[in-house]
């Protein structure tokens, strides 16, 4: 691939409640493009195509055709080519695949990625349903389960244990170090949570059970939130950097990438994986992929990561697939204090989808931004000293969409 650098971008507050404000999806998704123009030290006019990652509109807002609502934030915008992508939770993952295709292969030199979810404008059980079924085969799998995603993420660590062992407190830890990491972080929705002592155990009243070993602090949040990139093709990049007196190297930029989609079902991937050394081999696969399009040997030449902890099996899995350990070992890496902060490779400062917040279709985008501030010294109290390359790993469904990239200068 050919490099796309990454101008500047923005995120929303993810701690602020739209609905209880008063502010409908339009809203956000116009404040967040001009705080990404504005980042990004871009006029509107300059932007030649536009691509929104979103999952549930339809069922949370009423709302569809978002690529028509992103051509309205701005009156340069206005006959703007603009689409709007879904893949579950990794949504605006594929929306900046789409727009970095349309720059490497010189359609357009500017494009404005959007990734947004409003999510809190419902009960609690309501939200739950909206994102629960249609990111699975819906009434094939799992229809009886009043809480889908706990579920299916809970069986992700039977799975482990049965292949390799796994302790709770393991899982435990990774959930108090990312509220720890959403402490540092000004957009985070917990960086104001309080915890009990028995918040990160067994304890049936701190922490009570969502569904089998899931607990509630195991959990990824339920959010509102909007996250937008400026992306430029080399060209364009290399003329912006020329037009400010900026190195070209001094700018951000997406070096590699891996994109692999499984069957939708969560049991035809465990399936998949008898006998393999990974629980969700296409998983690695997507991961392996974006280090080689990186020209990078692994992992071990990674600064820190970004992995979709929507659970924290999840990221439980994503350390032993991004090849921090061996399959199986995750455990190491987090009594090691490995993916801590200071640590060999930290995993999610930002603090995650646990921490941090999940609005569903922003998280991939919004990953990519905090890869960004990163890598050009720029992420405040989360920087990881050092860091001149990131990872990142974007999961939907079941693991079913699965995009990673690698962000360097």
């Amino acid at each position: 691939m050919s490099d796309v650098y990454i101008l500047g971008g923005h995120q929303t507050d993810f701690a602020r409640n739209w609905a209880r404000e008063g502010v409908e999806l339009f809203d956000a998704m116009q404040e967040v493009t001009q705080g990404a123009l504005a980042a990004a030290n871009v006029d509107a006019s300059e932007i030649e195509t536009g691509h929104v990652g979103n999952f549930t509109a339809e069922l949370f807002c009423r709302q569809g055709h978002l690529g028509g609502l992103l051509a309205t934030v701005d009156p340069a915008f206005a006959g703007l080519p603009c689409g709007r992508h879904e893949a579950a939770c990794a949504s605006s993952s594929i929306a900046t695949l789409a727009a970095s295709a349309e720059l490497e292969a010189g359609r357009y030199g500017m494009a404005l990625v959007l990734g947004i979810e409003h999510m809190r404008n419902v009960p609690g059980a309501t939200a739950a349903d909206y994102i629960g079924h249609p990111a699975m085969w819906s009434g094939h799998e799992f229809a009886d389960v009043a809480f889908p995603w706990p579920h299916i993420f809970g069986k992700l660590g039977d799975e482990y244990d049965r292949r390799f062992g796994l302790d709770s407190a393991h899982l435990a830890a990774i959930a108090k170090q990312n509220f720890e990491n959403a402490r540092r972080n000004p957009n985070a929705q917990t960086r104001g949570w309080s915890f009990g002592e028995g918040s990160f155990s067994a304890d049936d009243e701190q922490n009570p059970v969502i569904d089998g070993r899931i607990r509630k602090h195991d959990c990824g949040q339920i959010t509102d939130g909007a996250a937008a990139l400026v992306l430029a093709s080399a060209e364009r990049a290399r003329e912006y950097a020329e037009r400010r007196s900026l190195p070209l190297e001094s700018l951000p930029r997406i070096e590699g990438f891996g994109h692999r989609t499984a069957p939708i079902a969560y049991e035809a991937k465990l399936k998949a994986s008898e006998g393999e050394p990974y629980v969700f081999p296409h998983v690695r696969g997507a991961i392996e992929d974006a280090f080689a399009r990186a020209r990078i040997g692994g992992g071990d030449e990674l600064d820190a990561v970004e992995v979709h902890d929507c659970f924290t099996t999840t990221e439980y899995m994503a350390i032993d697939h991004f090849g921090i350990t061996a399959p199986g070992e995750s455990w190491k890496a987090i009594e090691s204090g490995a993916i801590a902060p200071g640590g060999r490779i930290p995993v999610n400062p930002s603090g995650g989808l646990i921490g941090l917040g999940h609005p569903v279709g922003a998280t991939g985008v919004r990953m990519l931004l905090d890869a960004s501030k990163q890598v050009t010294g720029a992420a405040g109290e989360m920087q990881v000293e050092g860091a001149r390359r990131v990872g990142t790993l974007n999961i939907g469904g079941s693991a079913t969409t699965t995009v990673s990239f690698v962000v360097t200068r």
